[in-house]
């Protein structure tokens, strides 16, 4: 949405609401609204899948980094299954884990510290300045019958579905837990 839209009094996308009022900022509400619904709930899967400004390509020398900001909080504030850094996309699969006070972290909390640190690091990284990721991204919960496994490998193979690589082992820049391990960068 562009700036023209907003509302510069509230900070908020025209016609949308802010997150409900939650015990502090980074317990997890049960959906909130920008330009798209995001929805959380406790002991729930999130697969998320945000894309660079204008469907830009990352260059390879900066794919790594993306991982590994994606990766930063596991075991901390999320338990990160899978993740996919793509040319001009990232997708995760991830639970969110709870806070010192027993409340799940905000989908918005973690997202906010991969989009932004990663944008930061990629923008010194390449000598630029400015948006490296589109505002919104895509999640949806995976549904209780849903397999996280064979969702992780659902995701996991697209870069030979794009005909990138011929085997998901040959991209670099992609993390599963029961390969590279729970808690370790691949």
């Amino acid at each position: 949405m562009s700036d023209v839209n907003r509302s510069a009094s509230d900070g908020y996308p025209a016609g949308s609401q802010p997150p409900p009022a939650v015990k502090s900022a980074d317990t997890a509400p049960s959906a909130y609204s920008r330009n798209l619904p995001h929805l959380q709930r406790r002991q729930a899967t999130l697969f998320v899948t945000f894309a660079t400004r204008k469907r830009w390509v990352l260059p390879e020398d900066v794919r790594a980094e993306v991982l590994a900001h994606c990766l930063h909080d596991n075991g901390e504030r999320l338990l990160m299954h899978a993740a996919v850094i793509m040319p001009d996309h990232v997708h995760l699969l991830f639970s969110p884990l709870a806070n010192a006070v027993g409340e799940p972290f905000t989908l918005a909390t973690i997202m906010s510290g991969i989009k932004g640190t990663s944008a930061h690091t990629v923008n010194r990284a390449l000598g630029r300045k400015g948006s490296v990721w589109e505002e919104e991204s895509f999640d949806r919960l995976l549904r209780s019958d849903q397999s996280i496994r064979q969702k992780a490998e659902y995701i996991c193979a697209n870069p030979v579905r794009a005909g990138l690589v011929s085997h998901e082992d040959e991209w670099p820049w992609l993390w599963r837990e029961w390969v590279e391990g729970p808690h370790e960068i691949g």
